[in-house]
């Protein structure tokens, strides 16, 4: 198997994060499929073997690595491999963790409900602030506790 170069640069980023070595873009930071469906490599080329296929677009990948036009991607589970470049997207989205998330029209444990949403629901970011982010699944909008999403960080905040 082919050897990859480093995965980020030793420069650290002013975040305290390290900066990949091809887009100086934070390592590690989340991105999601842009693709429906997308292979999942071995290693950073068409010539390595496929171990699996994400089929799911919008769903939100951490990105842990870069080499080329390949970035190395694990899932909430912490699975993953070697994805091109082309398949992912900037856009932020997170993965609901509880079995049931209420939604609130501020950013308040008592604040009035907008819509509970179920795990595994794929809500797209729309800003975080220390302990909460705003989401949208599918219409539905609110206010949700940081810590019942998958892919973002505990300390992010998105304006």
């Amino acid at each position: 198997m082919a050897s990859a170069s480093p995965a980020a640069s030793p420069d650290a980023a002013s975040d305290g994060k390290a900066r990949g070595a091809v887009t100086n873009l934070p390592i590690p930071r989340y991105v999601s499929m842009k693709a429906a469906s997308g292979n999942v490599r071995r290693g950073p080329s068409l010539t390595h073997r496929i171990d699996w296929v994400f089929q799911r677009r919008n769903m939100p990948l951490e990105v842990v690595a870069e080499y080329d036009n390949w970035r190395r991607v694990q899932d909430r589970d912490g699975l993953g491999g070697w994805v091109h470049y082309s398949l992912l997207s900037g856009e932020r989205t997170v993965i609901v963790e509880p079995d049931i998330l209420t939604l609130r029209r501020t950013p308040e444990a008592n604040a009035p409900v907008t819509a509970e949403l179920e795990a595994g629901v794929v809500a797209f970011l729309d800003q975080c602030r220390i302990d909460w982010c705003r989401v949208n699944a599918s219409g539905y909008k609110g206010w949700a506790k940081k810590t019942a999403l998958w892919g973002v960080d505990p300390e992010e905040i998105l304006e």
